[in-house]
């Protein structure tokens, strides 16, 4: 049964109209309350918003967001979701990318009185959200799959066909967006966080029987940093997996989400917001092939390649190229970045003997010092399992004599002087930051991403101390994991 999204949404308030299909704080929306509302919303724009449009949808998590998006699938146009807090110049330039026919980004206040429904349409792209824009400018990402669905379908392998869905990350993100709205067009219960919180997110996890959600790294280790007393009382018994992606997941961190909710319902997924290839590992594989991220599915296809495109040997590092049989999205302002049919994020990885993959850094990040490469996320996994660090950016910084050097960016109350302790131990002598800058502020938003170009120059109040580099011995590894990990 493949029906246009508008469809969907009122097959499912027909079979079932009084139950939840969203939540978010005290405030609910039905089946049959959702359906009805967004055609009356679908009405009051019909004037403006035609077949095939862009509607960019700014707003922050919520239910007018979800509306929003709903009104416009029924107009047989585009949602282009954006994030309310991009900066202006960011902003324009995205606007005038997109053209859209309809920029809404104020509270949703008037309706039209007529909640009839709409002829049924089917816009020729479902979504079209911005890249993360931590590479650079953001982009447009045009979905090549049509405004259909299956409301009795799954939204992929790894997710369960019928769930009580929490949303924690921001829903103008390209990952949360897709799971959020896809559950909603399959039946879920979409519980909506409007801001993430890590304690309120356990209190929701019980409070509405959650049995499925989404997280970011980031906030993993923010829900793992309320400590063991607090995580040991949270009745988390309702939740049949948790789904994490978005960036590199630190083995420490992973462990402890797998000792707390058991192999079996901890899932992992590499993709970037094209989907042009998508990588799944289950909590009981990554055990086996601990740092992976798991191999292909959904049709989709990868190889770690060298320079001069021919394949890297098992464990040696390259560059990640993907595909899957159907193209999955085309660029509003860049070109695609594909080689004979073969997509690329930038990042560097290797596969091992079994085929399973592992992430490293995008290449453009990589920090090379005195001839020596170093993935920024390997020194951040260590700086973020002190206790006292609430997060980290480590960037390269120029110096005369080595090239680079690791210049790391810590938000903390701890001192340079505890963090060298920390690291000396714990990181080989090339992976050691030879500059450090102390915050206060947090460095990621929820989404866990960050933009390092905006790191690496600083001055003024946070010129960055310093430290002499001492020679030691290269041939030194890592020597044991993060204590009382």
């Amino acid at each position: 049964m493949n029906v246009s999204i508008g469809r969907a949404l009122a097959v499912l308030a027909d079979e079932d109209p009084e139950r939840v299909a969203v939540r978010v704080d005290d405030v609910t929306l039905t089946r049959r309350e959702l359906d009805l509302d967004t055609n009356r919303l679908a009405r009051l724009w019909a004037h403006r918003v035609g077949q095939d449009d862009l509607v960019t949808v700014a707003l922050p998590s919520g239910l007018d967001l979800v509306r929003a998006c709903c009104a416009v699938w029924k107009l047989g146009a585009t949602p282009q979701p954006l994030s309310p807090s991009i900066d202006a110049a960011e902003r324009q330039q995205v606007l005038e990318l997109a053209r859209p026919a309809l920029v809404v980004d104020g509270p949703i206040a008037e309706v039209s009185d007529d909640d009839s429904p709409l002829p049924d349409r089917v816009a020729s792209s479902w979504k079209a959200p911005t890249s993360s824009g931590s590479t650079g400018r953001p982009k447009i990402v045009r979905a090549t799959a049509p405004a259909r669905v299956d409301p009795h379908g799954r939204i992929a392998e790894f997710v369960p066909r019928e769930a009580v869905q929490l949303v924690a990350a921001p829903l103008w993100h390209a990952a949360p967006f897709v799971y959020a709205m896809r559950g909603l067009m399959t039946g879920h219960e979409v519980v909506v966080m409007a801001e993430f919180d890590p304690g309120r997110w356990l209190e929701l996890v019980a409070e509405h029987r959650v049995t499925w959600g989404m997280l970011v790294p980031e906030m993993m280790r923010r829900i793992h940093q309320l400590g063991p007393e607090r995580l040991a009382e949270a009745d988390l018994s309702s939740l049949d997996s948790v789904l994490h992606l978005g960036a590199r997941c630190a083995p420490w961190l992973k462990e402890a989400w797998i000792d707390l909710l058991g192999p079996d319902r901890v899932v992992e997924v590499y993709a970037g917001t094209e989907a042009q290839g998508l990588a799944m590992i289950t909590g009981r594989e990554w055990l086996e092939h601990p740092g992976s991220v798991g191999r292909g599915c959904g049709g989709s296809q990868f190889r770690v390649v060298r320079d001069d495109d021919t394949d890297c040997e098992p464990g040696e590092t390259g560059e990640i190229v993907m595909r899957r049989e159907t193209p999955t999205y085309e660029y509003l302002g860049a070109e695609m970045t594909t080689r004979d049919g073969w997509h690329t994020l930038g990042d560097s990885g290797h596969l091992d003997e079994d085929g399973f993959l592992y992430v490293g850094d995008r290449l453009s990040d990589v920090i090379v010092t005195d001839g020596v490469m170093v993935q920024p996320a390997d020194v951040e996994q260590v700086l973020d399992a002190h206790p006292d660090v609430q997060g980290s950016v480590v960037v390269p910084r120029d110096d005369d004599v080595l090239g680079q050097v690791v210049h790391a960016v810590v938000q903390t109350t701890a001192s340079v002087d505890e963090l060298d302790v920390w690291v000396a131990t714990r990181l080989p002598a090339h992976q050691r930051p030879h500059e450090w800058t102390l915050v206060t502020e947090r460095l990621r938003g929820d989404t866990g991403k960050v933009r390092r170009s905006d790191w690496r120059s600083v001055s003024g109040p946070l010129e960055p101390v310093r430290r002499p580099r001492k020679v030691v011995d290269s041939s030194e590894s890592l020597l044991r994991a993060p204590d009382g990990m």
